[in-house]
């Protein structure tokens, strides 16, 4: 047998009992009531490689990758699909504050807590905190699906997750600039970023809009039959259209899937049946990509990568889950006058702020390049990733039951 015949028998394999297992463990959390991506990561890293072994794709592979890639764009176009553009006039605010100074915020707070707890250079610690200062759409956007929060609490903090990803690599790379010794302005990299987001703005509103046009328009919907495939071309296209103009593809997606599902502002509508049709399609890719994506990620876990680290790495979570997050977000949300946060909406989003498959994105990035401190930043990095997930996601329906924030039929069942 050919080596490309043994690799596609594999890779199908694996792909197999991941759809099969994540189904059984999609399950378990819907009886158990957890968010479906924290039992996605501990079964991911019960059949990984350093536990039952029946699993084994790379992170550097290209299935890996094109996982990580697409399903990302598609959940957040998913995300963006649920956001109403009535909510977010009212938060606009908070959500630019957060996802730009807070970020800084996030990661000077972090950075000064690794430095005392990891005994690094300073450098180093900053790298590693600008790394995990960026909170995760895939995570987040999912979450919100299955756990019916307050409208606009939870269209904030999908947002503002979706929009503080650039940022955050921004800050990450200017860093890695400096301890790398290499020229790397940050007000460059700022503008840089502010020309980026614009631009892929532009790309999701005009692709957004020709979608909505050809799916749902009155006399111009000759794809209305083909929307669900007409979603994920879009979002493909959308992607690498921005990528093209050296954009945000994540930005592009996500605006895309805000214009996409706003279409009757428009002044465009599906009928109900294929509007039904799409919503099914929509919920099934969704859930199908975030499955693979949580699962594999969980079976990435290098344990003796973690080994080190773990007991520091659980040090500078716990700091940046009950202090620096929850200062960002007082410090930056709790000024707009214009959205009038209430207490128990603030603490709601000093919580739910998880760390996933960017800030894992990023420390690859480091490992990739060889930064100094990369093989800590990676190991720290995953901890966050399992710590905030497990504990933080498991925890979301509790909260808001606690704080009032279940939408009304929620809270009586």
């Amino acid at each position: 047998m050919s080596p490309s015949i043994e690799i596609a028998r594999h890779t199908l394999l694996s792909c197999g009992l991941i759809l099969a297992i994540g189904t059984i463990a999609a399950l378990i959390a819907q009886k158990t009531r957890i968010p479906d991506v924290a039992v996605f990561l501990l079964t991911g890293i019960a059949i990984g490689p350093h536990a039952l072994g029946l699993v084994h794709i790379g992170a550097d592979s290209a299935l890996n990758q094109i996982i990580l890639l697409f399903g990302a764009s598609y959940i957040l176009f998913d995300g963006g699909a649920t956001l109403r553009l009535g909510v977010l006039k009212q938060v606009w605010i908070t959500i630019v504050v957060i996802a730009t100074l807070g970020v800084i915020i996030t990661a000077a707070i972090t950075g000064l807590a690794a430095q005392f707890i990891l005994g690094v250079p300073p450098i180093v610690a900053f790298l590693l905190a600008a790394t995990l200062a960026s909170t995760d759409p895939a995570t987040l956007v999912p979450i919100f699906r299955q756990v019916p929060i307050r409208d606009r609490v939870a269209q904030t903090v999908m947002s503002e997750s979706a929009f503080n990803d650039a940022m955050g690599a921004i800050v990450t790379l200017t860093l890695l600039g400096l301890a790398t010794g290499s020229t790397f302005s940050f007000w460059a990299s700022l503008s840089q970023l502010i020309e980026h987001s614009i631009i892929g703005i532009i790309a999701g509103i005009v692709l957004g809009y020709l979608a909505a046009m050809f799916i749902a328009h009155e006399k111009w919907a000759f794809l209305a039959e083909y929307a669900p495939v007409v979603t994920v071309v879009a979002v493909i296209a959308a992607y690498f259209a921005a990528e093209g103009l050296h954009a945000s593809g994540f930005m592009a997606v996500f605006v895309f899937g805000i214009m996409l599902g706003n279409k009757e502002a428009f002044g465009f509508a599906m009928e109900p049946d294929e509007s039904q049709k799409l919503g099914e399609f929509v919920l099934t890719t969704a859930f199908i990509l975030r499955l693979f994506i949580f699962i594999l990620l969980g079976a990435q876990v290098d344990f003796a990568l973690m080994h080190q680290y773990w007991l520091a790495g659980v040090a500078v979570t716990l700091v940046l889950m009950f202090v620096a997050r929850p200062i960002t977000v007082f410090l930056c949300a709790a000024p707009d006058r214009r959205a009038r946060w209430s207490l128990a909406e603030l603490l709601f989003m000093c919580w739910t702020r998880e760390t996933g498959v960017i800030p894992a994105a990023l420390a690859g990035l480091l490992l990739g390049m060889k930064a100094p401190g990369a093989q800590m930043i990676a190991s720290v990095t995953f901890v966050a990733i399992l710590t905030t997930i497990l504990v933080q996601a498991s925890t979301t329906r509790w909260l808001a039951a606690r704080l009032g924030l279940l939408e009304a039929g929620e809270r009586q069942s």
